[in-house]
């Protein structure tokens, strides 16, 4: 760890106790569980604009404090290629049809290529002017919980880490965003 990070203990802010580094680019769901029209996932941090740049395929460049309508999609690499053409399911352990024998199946990626996900808007915050003052990305996509975790899991593998319940209300309290009273509202509502 860095001898300049900025370690906070959370125990006002969540039930956990934990130490958490203030410089750390997290992620989270922003919008509250179960199904619903839209879903926002929200990546704060100095290299939010890395981790969420290879998982994008914009019509236009980020710019601050605008949205720009694109698609969420996962980069193929050779892991990716070795997933899609596993006939085991690697999150349930069941076998099904290997893709050469699967019915209307798409064909494979090549390597390179990157697999559309969902359609998405990006909202681009830049420092210091948004909610943590930090660079915060939103990717606004279809409610779906599942697509929604799966961006969290791309910015996972990118190097982000999940935040703590309460973590982006924290950040803004310490930059001076919101108030005590503010912060406790947003604790009452995690």
């Amino acid at each position: 760890m860095p001898s300049n990070a900025r370690l906070v203990y959370c125990a006002a802010f969540t039930r956990y106790n934990l130490l958490v580094n203030l410089d750390d680019t997290i992620v989270a769901i922003a919008t509250p569980s179960g199904r619903g029209g839209i879903g926002v996932v929200r990546i704060a941090g100095p290299e939010a604009r890395a981790i969420a740049a290879p998982m994008l395929r914009l019509k236009h460049d980020l710019e601050p404090s605008r949205a720009a309508v694109g698609e969420l999609v996962e980069p193929c690499g050779a892991d990716a290629l070795a997933r899609w053409a596993s006939p085991v399911d690697q999150t349930s352990g069941h076998e099904f049809l290997p893709a050469s024998e699967r019915a209307g199946a798409p064909a494979p990626p090549t390597h390179g290529q990157s697999q559309r996900i969902d359609d998405v808007v990006v909202t681009y915050f830049a420092k210091p002017h948004s909610y943590t003052t930090d660079d915060i990305i939103e990717i606004s996509a279809h409610g779906s919980p599942v697509v929604l975790r799966h961006v969290v899991e791309l910015a996972l593998d990118r190097g982000a880490r999940l935040a703590e319940p309460g973590e982006f209300a924290m950040r803004a309290f310490l930059n001076g965003r919101i108030d005590l009273t503010q912060a406790e509202a947003v604790r009452d509502l995690i």
